[in-house]
């Protein structure tokens, strides 16, 4: 299994509409480095959900539900298929995970701009722990 984070703008599409729509084609995405990333994953793979511009935190665990296939928008590029699994008890905000010795390599701390970036498993597991606190 691999681990992702997906970045979406709370008032644009947030993790409340993913809970009621159930599933979701992330699509939309215009970076070739981020693309290769939504071709990597694979079904199963849990991505952690991250509100970019307000709030700056992650709020839940979505799961890769489809792989990669032709963004209906623009087939030139792909998107996934991505429903709920979890919401975490507690957001773990940008600030609070800058400053997390543990998370000092993670993608989102030195390349914040990715809309769609991998984790390793040790970054994940304790970006959960942190929502527990």
């Amino acid at each position: 299994m691999n681990y992702w984070l997906v970045k979406s703008e709370p008032d644009v599409y947030s993790w409340e509409d993913l809970i009621k729509d159930k599933k979701t084609t992330w699509d939309g995405v215009r970076n070739f480095q981020a693309r290769n990333n939504l071709k990597a994953m694979k079904k199963g793979d849990l991505a952690l959900f991250y509100y970019s511009n307000e709030g700056k935190a992650i709020v839940g665990i979505a799961e890769i539900s489809k792989e990669s296939f032709p963004d209906p928008k623009d087939p030139n590029w792909v998107a996934v298929e991505l429903k709920p699994k979890t919401k975490l008890k507690n957001s773990v905000e940008l600030a609070t995970i800058k400053k997390d010795k543990r998370l000092e390599r993670m993608v989102l701390v030195n390349n914040s701009r990715l809309s769609v970036q991998p984790v390793k498993p040790e970054e994940f597991d304790w970006v959960v722990a942190l929502s527990e606190k």
